[in-house]
């Protein structure tokens, strides 16, 4: 195990990308479970605070320590058992998705969940519930995590394959490996109906794997991951089409969402969108720059869909929709190869990057929604965000999962002054997506710098059945402290 002491050697484990800032004692590097598991045990008996760390790409300040120690998975990076016949794969958590997609893609199958960032570690997407551009077809990380092994802050371990551990109704009885017993209740509340990664995951007769994915580490750290894979269909169609009016493309956007849930398009089969991915011009303008090819004033949409037969038929059932809402199809880009198909992918990937960038430059913390709401209120919320943001004059770009109503507003404050109106402008976005029954955070969680959403969200009492459920894990309160809800909860 490596350990680093000397401040000098881990300040890069004390921010995220969201520039939110840490302290730590030292930085832990275990190798395996088992060193794992004897670190965890000398610090619950000292009562060492511990933060356990992703690769840094996140947007909540989760994996940002305050005080105590941080453990990196970083050394724990290996694939453990890949079955192409059961299409599963075992690997440690520190393995970096974008290693894990091209592992199993060369052997012809595929790991669907696509988060924007893939330098992102596997454990780190689990610990967040984390999902992309794909969701809108294929769901979110947890439809494929099918096992886990989790140590305990006790020390003790479990081994979880789903369908193994069902709580009946909201109350959960299994023993650890050592076999101590737990029994417990988990709150009791109902979780927005749109895609949705705020606090734990709760629900009647629930599987216990999903009880610690999207727990974001502050119910026990995870040591392996068994998740599920599908056949891969890499004929792929690729297109970004850019429009002159964002009510096109809003438009676009609304009947390809319906026909891929309703499976027509004039009383044919065809069009079955995998992602619909929204860019506004602010947006465009400012990825101008490393794509001189995107038109000017325009906005964007990118969509896929894999291609199974009749692709001709396909791409004209698609190129029909464009036209009718407007597309320009003349500037419009259509990736004819694998190759164009990573361009475009890496063009969606960049605009985070971009924007982290200059929030960075800028020196102030991101200030970025990750709202979703129900399909039938998003036109006039997302009007209504960006009437708010502009009336006050903050500089901003807006993209997003569109196929699920899900959208990252981005304001990019100046200076300080700017900062603090950009954070209210922010909370009066989170009460508006509550209020219209979606939510504070779709695929980001909540971390430290989200938990007064969290309680807008759900109110004081179901914070409290959660911290509540965290101290039947972790008693001596050792354990990512600060996330999802304040530490005052715990007491």
């Amino acid at each position: 195990m490596i350990i680093k002491k000397n401040p000098d050697e881990f300040q890069n484990y004390l921010s995220d990308a969201s520039n939110y800032q840490g302290t730590a004692e030292a930085v832990y590097l275990p190798e395996n479970g088992a060193e794992v598991i004897e670190l965890i045990k000398k610090c619950n008996i000292d009562k060492t605070r511990v933060t356990i760390s992703g690769s840094g790409t996140g947007l909540t300040g989760s994996r940002v320590p305050e005080g105590g120690i941080v453990i990196s998975m970083e050394k724990m990076n290996k694939v453990i058992e890949f079955n192409e016949v059961k299409k599963y794969v075992r690997v440690q958590p520190g393995m970096i998705l974008k290693d894990l997609q091209n592992y199993v893609e060369q052997k012809n199958l595929f790991y669907p969940p696509d988060p924007t960032e893939r330098n992102c570690f596997i454990g780190a997407t689990v610990a967040t519930n984390s999902s992309g551009a794909r969701s809108f077809m294929y769901g979110p990380t947890r439809d494929y995590v099918i096992g886990m092994r989790i140590v305990l802050p006790s020390s003790q371990t479990i081994a979880i394959e789903r369908g193994e551990k069902i709580a009946s109704g909201y109350t959960f009885s299994f023993a650890t490996d050592q076999g101590t017993e737990y029994k417990f209740s988990i709150p009791m509340f109902k979780m927005p109906a749109t895609k949705n990664a705020s606090g734990y995951y709760c629900r009647s007769d629930m599987d216990l794997i999903d009880l610690f994915i999207g727990s974001e580490g502050t119910l026990g750290i995870i040591t392996e991951l068994k998740l599920k894979l599908i056949a891969l269909n890499d004929n792929i169609l690729s297109c970004v089409a850019f429009f002159e009016q964002e009510k096109d493309a809003f438009n676009f956007i609304a009947e390809a969402r319906a026909i891929t849930k309703t499976g027509s398009f004039e009383d044919e089969i065809k069009i079955s969108a995998r992602g619909l991915e929204f860019f506004n011009k602010l947006t465009l303008n400012f990825l101008c720059e490393d794509y001189p090819a995107i038109p000017e004033n325009t906005c964007s949409v990118w969509f896929e869909q894999e291609l199974t037969g009749n692709d001709e038929e396909l791409k004209e059932a698609w190129l029909k929709l464009m036209q009718k809402h407007n597309a320009d199809v003349k500037t419009s880009w259509l990736a004819v190869n694998k190759k164009e198909q990573e361009e475009f992918k890496n063009f969606r990937h960049a605009i985070g990057s971009k924007v982290n960038d200059c929030v960075a430059r800028r020196g102030l913390r991101k200030v970025g929604t990750d709202v979703a709401v129900p399909a039938e209120s998003f036109p006039s919320f997302y009007n209504w965000m960006i009437e708010i943001v502009e009336r006050n004059n903050i500089e901003y770009v807006v993209y997003g999962h569109l196929g699920n109503c899900h959208t990252h507003l981005n304001m990019l404050p100046k200076n300080q002054e700017e900062f603090v109106t950009a954070k209210q402008i922010y909370a009066e976005i989170c009460s508006e997506a509550v209020r219209l029954k979606g939510t504070v955070s779709a695929e980001h969680g909540i971390g430290k710098m989200k938990r007064e959403y969290l309680l807008m969200m759900y109110g004081e009492e179901i914070i409290n059945q959660m911290a509540k459920l965290k101290l039947v894990f972790d008693p001596d309160r050792i354990l990512n402290i600060g996330n999802i809800f304040e530490e005052k909860y715990l007491l």
